[in-house]
């Protein structure tokens, strides 16, 4: 083979296999215990957000106030109320049962709704210092008790130390699980594709051990850039689903040669050269897509930027210098473990090579393909037909993003329903709307106690209540040391739906301006305050990233494969597929059509940072599939065959590991679509039926029947280009035809 980079560093790897393998072990070992050792920082309250809700959180952050834990007990009296013996009762039982517990301070009076009906108990948790219990469960056994003590009445409590403790459980015990699930659902796919324990261990070892050394290296980054809490969850499913793919396309060329009968040292340089060399080209083309978060203007995905790039960039060195040392150093022994799953693999041992020169198909490349040969026949012979179906298929399933919705969820769109907490919630916001996550105005002065503030913000208050789009109670905090007051205040409307967003224009174009605005310095958080800013800066960000993203995809593909047409066309593709994925989340988790088959409920919008996020991942990891099935198609079209032929050839003798590679990204992502909160929902249900998309509709149909219409002009270089560098495809240079051999099994669709 002709010698690029990844043969360089294949054979190298192979001649110095101990070396290679020990440099491996101890940069993994090196970079964890660094890791452990300096911690992660993670963001900070203010840097969650951005604009002005932003500037209202990092007053409180520089003044060193934190956000206290503001719990209310929510007594709905039914038959009884407000005022009644009964709701009088359980009242003050909860007041007297909370006071005893020791661990609230700062109550407030009794809030009764609009009908009378319910009756609103509200208080502080003090803040525990380090070591010491958590207060809330013994608030929560306060109100327990006064619940039994009154069973007229129905109670439910909500706050932040509430949801907090929900979210810590569920992410825990979730994530917990994922972790363990994937890894040995990988593993056991792999297992399925090659027939062999130890073959199927080894692409998930390294990707593991890539993540592993990545997550130490993203505890270094953070003290410069801090991430969010969610990225070594979202740096194991992208280590995991790419890691897996470079070892596995390694991996099944060199066993693909080795059962040609090639001897073990030419099939190791075979598969340096076409495979090692796609698996360089893929991964720096992952990178620099994942790269275009950095222009979204948020650290979040600046944060999710630094680890994806990290581990896929290890992943993919470890592809290609530790696995072809491990190769070398195990030879046939890597196939230790062989296990029998039936005809598929009674099809391996009747697998011979044809004796031809490497530049002819075997029988089996000619016609077999299995389940890909059998729908590839058709589409070969009618491409424009498939063609046509294919790309319509996919914009019937991109139709509903042209609605789509995003904003930041809030609580009863991320729990599920049928948790307490949710019902509490949704119970509170009914009766005192706005409440449970009240607009924050966050005012700071030179001295938060002169008459014209205290005047402000008591015309603040009166204004907003006359408005007739803010409610009651207002709560009004005032920190005289830090010279800095928190006014929450109560959004008419949902929350979330076009009054509460009026409410909260009003609130900041007008209220604050010309009240506490004019006498010092204020601005206006919360939840709907930090959704709406952080759709605006998203909306802003996303043409640019588009833009980035198919750009710098447009020239890889151009400088790798020598042409304008591939290039265009492997844009037009993902953006099919990205679109297509898009369509399936509005429709399941915006519309809620079939949302009960992932075991949700529509929340009638998508999180704000998922579609953004979802594009840059899924430009990045469709590329696997295309460089590594284009390759092979360039491969053989190099070799002098026509383009037709070239296709089916390159997409047959692909099918086995894009299809078991496929199969380790749906399952990897798929795990995440059943987690408890609904964004990880969206994002394992969207990745997963993208992948499932690309690898099928794709890769299997509208790929092959494009580029068999196209013919030669796939090919076309304009003259003014021809500078462009040369880069093999895989021409032989050996003639000798190979030594007969028992061949290995090689990956096969599952």
């Amino acid at each position: 083979m002709k010698r690029n980079l990844a043969a360089a560093l294949g054979g190298w790897s192979a001649r110095h296999r101990l070396l290679a393998i020990t440099g491996w072990l101890l940069f993994v070992v090196l970079a964890t215990v660094l890791g452990g050792m300096t911690g992660q920082v993670t963001m900070a309250d203010h840097e969650q957000g951005t604009s002005q809700s932003a500037r209202a959180t990092k007053i409180l952050d520089e003044a060193g106030i934190e956000d206290p834990d503001q719990e209310t007990v929510l007594i709905s009296g039914g038959a009884h109320a407000a005022g009644s013996p009964e709701m009088t009762r359980a009242a003050a039982a909860v007041r007297a049962n909370v006071r005893a517990s020791g661990v609230v301070t700062g109550f407030r009076p009794d809030v009764v709704s609009k009908d009378r009906r319910h009756v609103i108990v509200q208080f502080t948790l003090e803040e525990a210092p380090d070591g010491a219990p958590d207060p809330l469960p013994a608030v929560q056994a306060a109100v327990a008790k006064a619940q039994r003590a009154n069973p007229a009445v129905e109670m439910g409590e909500f706050g932040g130390a509430t949801a907090d403790a929900w979210f810590e459980h569920a992410l825990g015990s979730d994530f917990e699980r994922a972790e363990l699930t994937a890894v040995p659902l990988a593993i056991g796919i792999l297992l399925v594709a090659f027939g062999a324990l130890l073959a199927a261990v080894l692409p998930v070892v390294l990707a593991f051990t890539a993540f592993l050394a990545a997550g130490g290296l993203l505890a270094v980054t953070s003290h410069a850039l801090h991430v969010d809490q969610s990225t070594n969850s979202v740096m194991l499913l992208m280590g995991l689903a790419v890691g897996v793919d470079y070892c596995l396309f390694y991996l099944q060329r060199e066993r693909e040669e080795r059962a040609r009968g090639r001897d073990r040292e030419a099939a190791l340089a075979i598969a340096a050269a076409t495979s090692g060399r796609s698996v360089l080209v893929s991964g720096l083309t992952v990178m620099v897509a994942m790269s275009g978060m950095f222009l979204s203007g948020l650290l979040l995905f600046k944060g999710f930027a630094v680890a994806t790039i990290l581990v896929v960039l290890i992943a993919m060195l470890g592809s290609v210098t530790v696995l072809p040392a491990l190769l070398s150093l195990l030879g046939d022994k890597v196939d230790f473990g062989r296990v029998r799953l039936g005809r598929m693999h009674r099809a391996h041992r009747t697998h011979r090579s044809s004796g031809h020169l490497p530049g002819h198909l075997s029988h089996r490349h000619r016609g077999g393909g299995g389940v890909v040969g059998a729908l590839l026949r058709p589409v070969l012979a009618r491409p424009g037909i498939a063609a046509v179906v294919s790309a319509g298929v996919l914009l019937v399933l991109a139709a509903p993003a042209l609605g789509m919705r995003t904003e930041r969820l809030s609580i009863d769109q991320q729990i599920p329903s049928g948790e307490p907490i949710v019902a509490t919630y949704t119970r509170l916001n009914a009766a005192f709307p706005g409440n449970p996550e009240p607009a924050a105005v966050v005012v700071k002065a030179r001295d938060i106690d002169a008459p014209e503030v205290r005047a402000a913000i008591d015309e603040l208050k009166r204004r907003a209540v006359a408005s007739g789009e803010m409610n009651e109670p207002i709560d009004v905090t005032v920190h005289e040391r830090e010279n800095v007051a928190r006014i929450d205040v109560p959004l008419a409307g949902s929350g979330a739906d076009a009054t509460s967003k009026h409410a909260l224009e009003t609130l900041r174009n007008k209220i604050v301006p010309e009240t506490v605005g004019g006498v010092a310095q204020a601005a206006v958080s919360g939840q709907l305050a930090s959704s709406t800013d952080y759709n605006a800066q998203l909306k802003s960000a996303i043409v640019p990233v588009f833009l980035f993203v198919m750009g710098i995809t447009f020239l890889l593909m151009l400088v790798f494969f020598r042409s304008v047409v591939i290039a265009v066309s492997a844009i037009a593709l993902n953006l099919l597929s990205v679109g297509a994925a898009y369509g399936v989340m509005v429709a399941v988790f915006q519309h809620g059509w079939g949302d009960s088959l992932v075991g949700t409920e529509g929340a009638g919008a998508l999180e704000s940072w998922i579609p953004l996020f979802v594009f840059v991942v899924l430009f990045g990891l469709s590329m696997d599939y295309h460089v590594f099935v284009v390759s092979r198609i360039r491969e053989a079209y190099d070799r002098g065959l026509p383009t037709t032929q070239a296709v089916a050839d390159g997409v047959r003798s692909t099918a086995g590991v894009v299809t078991s590679a496929a199969v380790i990204m749906i399952a990897t992502f798929a795990i995440f679509g059943t987690l408890s909160m609904q964004d990880f929902k969206q994002l394992g249900v969207g990745l997963a039926v993208a992948v499932l998309i690309d690898a099928t509709v794709v890769r299997v149909v509208l790929l092959p029947a494009l580029m068999s219409l196209l013919g030669r002009a796939n090919w076309y270089l304009p003259r003014w280009l021809e500078w462009l560098p040369r880069v093999s495809h895989g021409e032989a240079v050996q003639e000798e035809a190979p030594r007969e051999r028992r061949p290995a099994p090689v990956a096969q669709e599952i």
